[in-house]
């Protein structure tokens, strides 16, 4: 079988992450997805933060650029332009996440395309949303789909020096993009069942608020500003609660139907007798005297090594899981099994790791390539065009592709 988006023709004019991250998982899915690049290239090339290691990979660049094909071209000038055309009249779908001046500027606006490609597909992925006051403001993650979007306060202390800070480069950035790749599918469907192509906008704060609707939603109804963060040695539910094992490691319990599971889990843990304690006896009780009851288990959890717990907590059916560190999920069995992080050949006889899409088709991961040098297919596309071996010299001599 081909891949799920096999004919479909993506042209990507965007930069950093959120926007490149969807172009990259239409990539994976497979659709020929054009990433137009300034000449001075995207400026994620040149950007190095966070946790880098000694190898010669851009984890960010590789992730978010997968297996797309790479034009240098200068929109502002009318014959980078008349390129450009020439791609879109064979385009299903336009991906920017310029701000609207700049596109307004350049004439790639969702009006000005919609109008000259009636079947394309315009999608966008904006800061705040099309719409509104601030529609032509931009962001980040970090700013928008972390601080304004309410989850850096959602995971803060009161009285903290400071707001939690997100888990790594691009959180929000990667959320958003799968967002906007959903969206985009979606769009592709409609088109094939009704003929019409449309706009679609998914923006960082839009996202945000989706993964924490839950909260949103209750302030919203409770006239709420912010709800307090559960305390960690006061948990509403002691067997939904974090356990240090006597090894430093921790253990996540989820076991929402507390009656249910708190007989099994303490025969299985060698402690029938605080199954059989009147003051545990169900899930009232043991609120009632959460303090000793959180005490007691916390002792529990603290007496044995990980490697124990995982065969205890085998032999019940409460939920639970270790707390893994981004180093162990390489070979977790189940990462493993499912191909969750496969291995890209990238030449020389070398390979990076990369994560899959998180989508399986017929019970298989699917492929990636790595990111393309900058430029790199310019003269391959630019022939797919039409242009011959002179105009494509002549374009180069004139800087509009290099």
């Amino acid at each position: 079988m081909g891949t799920p988006l096999e004919g479909i023709k993506v042209v990507e004019v965007a930069m950093w992450a959120f926007v490149p991250a969807c172009g990259g998982m239409l990539a994976d899915l497979g659709a020929d997805v054009i990433k137009i690049e300034p000449p001075s290239g995207d400026p994620l090339r040149g950007l190095h933060i966070g946790h880098l290691g000694q190898g010669a990979f851009d984890y960010s660049w590789e992730s978010y650029n997968r297996g797309k094909r790479s034009v240098t071209l200068d929109l502002k000038q009318p014959a980078g332009r008349a390129v450009l055309d020439r791609l879109l009249a064979e385009a299903d779908v336009f991906l920017t996440n310029l701000l609207p001046p700049a596109r307004r500027a350049m004439r790639i606006d969702a009006e000005t395309l919609r109008h000259d490609f009636p079947r394309l597909i315009y999608a966008s992925g904006s800061a705040l949303g099309p719409n509104g006051p601030e529609s032509d403001k931009g962001g980040y993650d970090a700013i928008t789909f972390w601080a304004r979007g309410g989850i850096a306060s959602a995971l803060t202390e009161e009285g903290a020096l400071h707001p939690v800070a997100p888990p790594g480069p691009a959180f929000g950035d990667t959320l958003s993009g799968a967002m906007l790749a959903g969206g985009i599918c979606a769009a592709i469907a409609r088109r094939a069942l009704t003929g019409e192509a449309g706009e679609v906008d998914v923006s960082l704060l839009a996202t945000a608020m989706w993964s924490q609707q839950r909260l949103i939603c209750q302030a919203a109804a409770d006239g709420v500003r912010k709800y307090p963060r559960p305390k960690v040695d006061r948990p509403n539910n002691v067997l939904v609660a974090n356990y240090r094992t006597s090894d430093g490691r921790f253990i996540a319990l989820c076991m929402l139907q507390a009656d249910r599971y708190w007989a099994p889990f303490c025969r299985a843990a060698g402690r029938p007798d605080l199954a059989g304690d009147p003051r545990f006896a169900d899930e009232a009780a043991r609120r009632e005297h959460l303090a000793v009851c959180h005490q007691a288990v916390s002792a529990l959890f603290a007496s044995k090594p990980l490697a124990e717990w995982k065969e205890i907590l085998a032999r019940q059916d409460g939920q639970w899981d270790v707390v893994q560190d981004v180093g162990e999920i390489a070979q977790d069995v189940q990462v493993r099994a499912n191909g969750y992080l496969k291995q890209v050949p990238a030449g020389n006889g070398a390979s990076l790791p990369m994560v899959s899409v998180p989508i399986l088709f017929d019970g298989a991961a699917l492929p990636s390539t790595r990111s393309p040098e900058l430029g790199a297919d310019s003269d391959a596309v630019l022939s797919e065009l039409g242009y011959s071996e002179d105009e494509v010299i002549d374009l180069k001599v004139q800087g509009i592709v290099f």
